[in-house]
This record gives C-alpha cells, sequence and structure tokens, in this order.
C-alpha cells in the first residue's frame, strides 16, 4: 500500500519524493491522476473548461486533486466531490 507521503506527492502538497520511488516516476504519477481527473470532470462537464480557458480549468483540477480526498473509484464520486470542492470554494 502506498505512503501518505506517495499520495501527499502525488496530490500535489508536497515536493518531497518517496523514499523508494524516483522523481521522474513521481511525476509520472502525478500526471496521471491529474489527467484521470480532467477526463472524468470533462466527461460530466464538458462546457466548463472552455468556459473557463485552458489555464483556469487546469488550476481548478489541480486545486480540486490537492484538496479532496476521494477514496471511491466510481467515477460518479468524483463529480460529487468535485461539487462540493466547488461549493467550498465559493464559501
Amino acid at each position: 500500500m502506498p505512503s501518505a507521503d506517495f499520495f501527499a506527492y502525488v496530490r500535489g502538497t508536497s515536493e518531497a519524493v518517496p523514499a523508494g520511488h524516483t522523481e521522474a516516476g513521481m511525476r509520472l504519477y502525478r500526471h496521471l491522476v491529474h489527467l484521470g481527473a480532467r477526463q472524468v470532470l470533462e466527461a460530466h462537464f464538458p462546457d466548463l473548461p472552455d468556459r473557463l480557458g485552458a489555464e483556469a480549468w487546469q488550476a481548478l483540477v489541480a486545486g480540486f486533486v490537492r484538496q479532496s480526498a476521494w477514496t471511491s473509484p466510481f467515477c460518479a464520486d468524483l463529480t460529487d466531490d468535485f461539487l462540493a470542492y466547488l461549493e467550498r470554494e465559493r464559501a
């Protein structure tokens, strides 16, 4: 099971490469997590990236990945967590 340091790096809350991993490998994990989150969210909210613009959209997804702690493997749960994140950010 990956360590808390692993998840912190992948989510972007830490830049410390966890023991036993390479920086290149960890950057790849981070990229894949952000890519997967973007793809799921874009499938559910297809007009949002265009409305926000590429840079703002990527920043929003990065903030979501960094601050959320979803654990469910179901894509619909990711979108529910994203909506909750947007509500928290709006408040």
